[in-house]
């Protein structure tokens, strides 16, 4: 039965996660005018606006215009219960504060991945927040991680981006990290700790150098790396510790 639950309500979650990360660059109200066509401005109706099952039977396209509804749509709206899941899993089958604290940085990070993927931007109407939630819920009892522990990982985050930042640029005249980059991994640090931060710094460069090397990116041009980030972060959360361990295995005799 939870998982019936979790599947329905991250469904409708990320059905919501969609109209964020197309209006939010925008900066357009997330609330008002209702769900409407991007291309024909028309109202979008109930029957028509079912999470999962909507995309599916109008053949992801508008049922007014008939203008193509980017498959991001659907895939956001499938992943969010996914990782809802797997977030329910990982705390150990339970609905706790660990959950929901997660469950806050998972959906903000959904966000912001994909809005960061289009357009190269991390909204500060997110991430800053999130620092602040971070810091905020460490404080409460029977949290994963102290709040001593929160600070000193948004600390931590912060002026390693920062320093890396102003070292490559010194070096190279070129800009490495933006400033969404060193506020979203203020972010994670507050939410993951020091050692939740290396982690994801690690395993977020390491996917981003094997991903821009299969897809053969040019070097000279940018590409956003807060999606790499939020990955490194989602791993970290979800496996955190079973990939520590298994790390350390190979070391021991």
């Amino acid at each position: 039965m939870i998982y019936f639950f979790l599947i329905i309500l991250g469904a409708v979650f990320g059905s919501f996660f969609n109209v964020c990360i197309y209006r939010i660059p925008r900066r357009e109200s997330i609330v008002f005018p209702g769900s409407h066509c991007f291309q024909c401005n028309k109202k979008i109706k109930p029957a028509d606006n079912i999470p999962i099952l909507s995309y599916v039977l109008l053949k992801g396209k508008c049922r007014n215009c008939s203008i193509k509804i980017p498959i991001q749509y659907l895939l956001v709206e499938l992943l969010t219960p996914v990782l809802f899941i797997l977030l329910y899993i990982s705390t150990g089958f339970s609905i706790n504060l660990v959950f929901f604290k997660y469950i806050i940085f998972i959906s903000a990070g959904l966000i912001i991945f994909f809005i960061d993927y289009n357009q190269q931007i991390i909204p500060d109407v997110i991430s800053l927040p999130l620092i602040i939630i971070g810091i905020a819920v460490s404080f409460l009892p029977a949290i994963d991680i102290t709040w001593k522990s929160a600070l000193c990982g948004a600390v931590f985050s912060f002026v390693v981006f920062l320093v890396t930042a102003y070292v490559f640029k010194l070096f190279t005249g070129k800009e490495s990290l933006g400033g969404g980059d060193i506020k979203l991994m203020t972010a994670i640090g507050s939410f993951i700790g020091i050692a939740g931060t290396i982690f994801t710094i690690f395993f977020s460069s390491v996917i981003a150098l094997i991903i821009l090397i299969l897809i053969g990116h040019d070097r000279r041009k940018e590409f956003p790396f807060g999606p790499f980030l939020i990955l490194g972060a989602f791993l970290y959360i979800l496996a955190g510790r079973f990939l520590t361990e298994m790390y350390l295995s190979l070391f021991r005799i």
